[in-house]
């Protein structure tokens, strides 16, 4: 099956208010990486942003027949170590050796006096990103959205199996107490964003903070993606069943795997779940076709060879971050930080999560039902 360039993901205009100067980067990148100008010095740069993403800022950039993609900080943050441009380098040139799907970066610049803060640019990888709704040109058949599922989960095991070592991330991060130190650190980045009283959010955090897995998953760390979803993968334009590439790893380290598994199945909305949800859902996950987050998790145990357990946790847990995440957005754009009015909805999506977790805490189910 062969798609046409309608349904690849295309940038647009850049925002007001979070242009790059081309001509500023030009002379960077002149100086520091000329072999990624197309036609030397001569090269001028085109630039343009994909809409979508709620954190970091992502550029398409034309250095005449190269594109490539230049990420830096959102303006206005107040978690930098959410943002370290750095690290996110780091992770993607260990990991782009051994997983495939890790686009390969090129050059990255420390120095916020050139662009306004760190930046990088990495490999564009050419492909269709799934977001709400279907790309033009692209039936999302139900025979479809049933293979792309286990591919999904699949991918998701393939990267568990990466060898930290091998990637050169060995110490990423620190396994031992990972699963208490995420708890207790987005509940800390709630209060520091907090606008209004959400109490459903203050419900989740203390049901959490009780229930702590007693080895934390030190026992089997591995890299874990932390943002996993649809609209974080590119699918092959030849094969939109097939993932080329993974995207947006800014807060990937090791940890538990049954994390990023809660992780992929919070934004996994369902057929069932309230149409509220559906309408912040990050991807067409309740089409005919699609598996269920039961069975999303079966697979992977099946085809990782993990125990999952209950996964009831890891799924509240995730529902209580993504939360915590659309409270710093709406936090920036209350404080005049960003312009950008998708963020005035997103403290809706705070109360909606906070909703759901506590439902299916109670319910003790990642599928609980209103």
């Amino acid at each position: 099956m062969s798609v046409p360039d309608t349904a690849l993901d295309a940038a647009r205009a850049v925002r007001g208010g979070e242009e790059i100067d081309a001509g500023v980067l030009r002379a960077f990148l002149l100086e520091r990486a000329p072999e990624l100008l197309d036609q030397g010095s001569a090269t001028v740069l085109a630039i343009e942003q994909f809409p979508s993403g709620h954190s970091n800022l992502t550029y398409l950039v034309r250095a005449g027949a190269r594109e490539m993609v230049l990420r830096r900080p959102p303006f206005g943050s107040k978690v930098k170590s959410a943002h370290d441009m750095g690290r996110e380098v780091r992770v993607l040139s260990g990991l782009s050796r051994v997983y495939p799907p890790a686009p390969r970066p090129l050059v990255h610049c420390e120095d916020a006096d050139v662009l306004g803060a760190p930046f990088y640019l990495m490999d564009r990888i050419r492909g269709i990103v799934l977001r709400k709704k279907a790309p033009p040109g692209l039936p999302l058949s139900p025979a479809l959205m049933r293979d792309l599922g286990e591919s999904f989960v699949d991918n998701l095991v393939a990267l568990h199996a990466v060898d930290p070592a091998a990637a050169g991330l060995a110490d990423l991060g620190k396994p031992q107490g990972y699963v208490e130190r995420q708890v207790s650190g987005w509940t800390k980045r709630w209060h520091d964003s907090k606008t209004e009283d959400v109490p459903h959010i203050d419900e989740i955090a203390a049901w959490l903070a009780a229930r702590i897995p007693r080895d934390g998953g030190a026992s089997g760390a591995v890299i874990i993606h932390n943002d996993y979803k649809y609209d974080n993968i590119v699918l092959d334009p030849g094969d939109p069943t097939r993932i080329i590439g993974v995207l947006d790893w800014e807060m990937a380290t090791l940890g538990d795997p049954l994390m990023d598994l809660g992780t992929a199945i919070s934004y996994w909305v369902e057929d069932g779940d309230a149409e509220a949800l559906k309408a912040f859902g990050f991807g067409p996950t309740h089409l005919p076709g699609n598996p269920t987050r039961t069975e999303i998790v079966a697979r992977y145990a099946d085809r990782s060879g993990r125990v999952v357990g209950d996964m009831v946790f890891y799924f509240c847990f995730a529902l209580f971050k993504t939360a915590v995440v659309a409270q710093q957005i709406y936090y920036r754009y209350q404080q005049g930080l960003t312009r950008d009015e998708r963020f005035a909805a997103m403290i809706f999506g705070v109360r909606l999560l906070g909703q759901m977790a506590v439902d299916a805490a109670a319910a003790g189910s990642v599928a609980p039902r209103r």
